[in-house]
């Protein structure tokens, strides 16, 4: 799908066209198809427009880290994210709380890694004594706990292994 800025030749109305290409494009132009939504004009020019080049993943600006001064020093600092280049100050203090809650919560529960989805289970029907555990599982897995009744949740922020971090 490409996008267009589109004006009358006259210039009195500027719009936007979606075309599957450019040459989906030429060829409507010339059966006469691609028309001015505004006057009804079959006299429709491509505008000068600015192309979109989008950041470069490794550019991309990491999730501010909590200060201390923001709350009680969290044991896990929130993992780099690629939110978007502006948030409200109210989002950022809104991801800043459930980072501090998650690392929190955190620091009392054991990392599990892979074997996640059969502590949980060991635990839920009494194999293993229950303590609160986090790690890795497939969608498959987590969907397997919750049909059987096991609660399981997504931590909200990605939170990088023991032994994995710089």
């Amino acid at each position: 799908m490409i996008v267009f800025d589109l004006q009358c030749t006259g210039g009195q109305h500027r719009f936007e066209g979606w075309f599957a290409s450019s040459a989906d494009y030429a060829r409507q132009q010339e059966r006469g198809l691609v028309t001015c939504p505004m006057c009804g004009s079959g006299e429709v020019i491509k505008a000068v427009m600015a192309p979109a080049v989008g950041r470069k993943g490794n550019q991309a600006p990491a999730l501010p880290v909590p200060s201390p001064a923001d709350a009680a020093p969290a044991a896990a600092a929130p993992a780099k994210s690629s939110p978007p280049a502006k948030l409200p100050p109210e989002a950022l203090a809104m991801l800043r709380a459930v980072a501090l809650a998650q690392a929190e919560a955190i620091k009392s529960s054991t990392w599990v890694g892979d074997s996640f989805a059969d502590d949980a289970r060991a635990m839920h029907y009494g194999d293993k004594d229950a303590a609160p555990i986090h790690g890795q599982a497939t969608a498959e897995e987590a969907r397997e706990l919750l049909d059987e009744g096991i609660a399981v949740a997504p931590l909200l922020i990605p939170v990088v292994p023991p032994g994995e971090a710089n």
